[in-house]
Formats: structure tokens, sequence, C-alpha cells
């Protein structure tokens, strides 16, 4: 048994103004994340996961195609910041942003980089929801990359990203392609998904005998207002129980009397098992 220290952020959108520009939105909430990406690096998280487009809003109530001017490619300027972060700290990153492939072609992903910095590869989001307030086949093309994992210094991990977490199919290939640890970075609001957060996920890792890491960002976020997404950032392991559970707070890990805030990080020790044999 080895013991690994995992770390999810959870943020609010800093600037909501339907006026600013795209760039000085992203450029904001990547500056926002910097001071709680350093904290992790400084308390010991030895693998950090970012929430859902976690340099932007959630753009796609919109159906504005302005928001295709956060997108970039992978490899590409965010993540090559984040690797100079990833290694500075020896910390395993795993950053979700909007992929630009090429003209048209739009993936919502996540890039997965090790403790020295180098990139690993990406994962992209395969189911894609189209319905009121989360228009997202207007920006997304479903994934095409399968269900990779990847063998990080600290843990073989594998990724899946909000609405995927519906499907058992995919949690269950990343089972079988050998990841001890699933990172679901989100994006979600209070209503039915909400009894679903606790559920879903705390049963695929129970299914298929490894961690979840689940994190979802915080917030109302103007022009839209298509409900409160409710923080609640939390781990799970194999038995279903909750390590280092988040709540909707900030900055630190929340115990029972803390004052509930907004913007979080922290760490939370995870013991990874071997796999038992077939």
């Amino acid at each position: 048994m080895r013991k690994v220290v995992g770390g999810l952020i959870q943020m609010s959108n800093p600037i909501n103004d339907p006026n600013a520009s795209v760039a000085k939105i992203s450029q904001a909430m990547e500056e926002k994340h910097l001071p709680y990406i350093e904290e992790a690096g400084k308390k010991g998280v030895q693998i950090l996961c970012l929430q859902e487009v976690f340099n932007g809003p959630y753009f796609c109530p919109s159906q504005d195609a302005k928001w295709c001017d956060i997108a970039e490619p992978i490899p590409g300027p965010t993540i090559e910041r984040m690797q100079k972060l990833a290694k500075k700290h020896e910390m395993v990153m795993i950053v979700p942003i909007y992929e630009r492939e090429m003209a048209g072609v739009y993936y919502n992903t996540a890039a997965v980089i090790d403790a020295d910095g180098s990139y690993l590869g990406k994962y992209r989001k395969n189911h894609i929801p189209h319905t009121a307030g989360f228009w997202e086949k207007f920006f997304f093309k479903p994934g095409n990359l399968g269900y990779p994992v990847f063998k990080t210094r600290y843990a073989t991990i594998g990724v899946y990203i909000c609405y995927d977490r519906h499907f058992p199919e995919g949690a269950r290939l990343l089972g079988l392609h050998g990841a001890e640890i699933v990172f679901n970075p989100s994006a979600t609001v209070k209503g039915l998904s909400q009894y679903l957060w606790k559920l879903e996920q705390p049963a695929h890792a129970v299914a298929n005998g490894y961690f979840m890491a689940c994190s979802n960002r915080v917030g109302v976020e103007a022009p839209w207002n298509v409900g409160q997404f409710y923080g609640s950032s939390y781990f799970v392991d194999p038995r279903g129980n909750f390590p280092g559970a988040r709540q909707r707070g900030q900055g630190r890990a929340r115990r029972r009397g803390d004052e509930p805030r907004h913007d979080r990080g922290g760490p939370a020790h995870v013991a990874v098992l071997p796999r038992p044999p077939a």
C-alpha cells in the first residue's frame, strides 16, 4: 500500500460582466486559481485536479460563438504555464480547458501533466449533453480518444468529465485499463444533479475498485443564471467512504463548525491499494 495526497480546487468565476472581453474573463479566472495551485503545492499535494473548463465561466447556456475565443490547442499556452507549476511543485496536474483541434473542431478536454512537468496526454469528454441551459453540442464535439489512463509518478489515473458520470460503461473501461484514481472535473448546478452527485460516483468507485476525485465549481454565473454551482467536491474510496470531504467552503478543508464560504482548495490523503488478483 502507498499513500497519495490528492487535491481538488473548486472556484467561482470572478468576472460575470457580459460586456467584458472573453480574454479578460479567462485571464481573471486563471489568475484567481494561481494562489490555490501554489498552496496545494506547498501543502504537499501530489495530484491536483482543476474544475471543468477551469479558466472561464461555464458558458454553455449562451450559444454565443464568442466563447470559442477561449479555446486553444493542447498543448498550448495555458497548458505550458501549468506545466511550469507542475514541475515547480513536483505535482501531477489535471487541467481541463476548451480545446481547439482545428478551425470548427472543438472539444471539452482535460490535459494530464506529470510531476516533472511533462505532458502525458489528454482526455476528451465523450458524453455531450444538449438541453436547456446546457447547450454543449453547440461548442463541443464528442470525444474521440476513448478512455485512456495515464501512468503518473504517483498513481495510474483516469479522467471522466462532468456529464460522463451518468454513464457506467466508461467508468468500467477506466477500471479495466488499470486506473487507481479517476478524476471527474465538473460544472453542475442544484436540482436533480445534486442528488446524483453523491450517488453515481461512489457507485463507480465501489463497482470498479478505484478512488474517485470529483470537483465542481461554485457560485451563480450571470448573465445566464442557470442555477447555483454547489461545489461539494470530494474524494471517495473503493468502499464508498469520503476522505477529506468538501462542502460549499473556501480555501481549506472544512471541519464541523466552520463558516461556509465559496472557493476551495485543499489536500486529502488517498491510500492506493494494489488490485486484488482476478
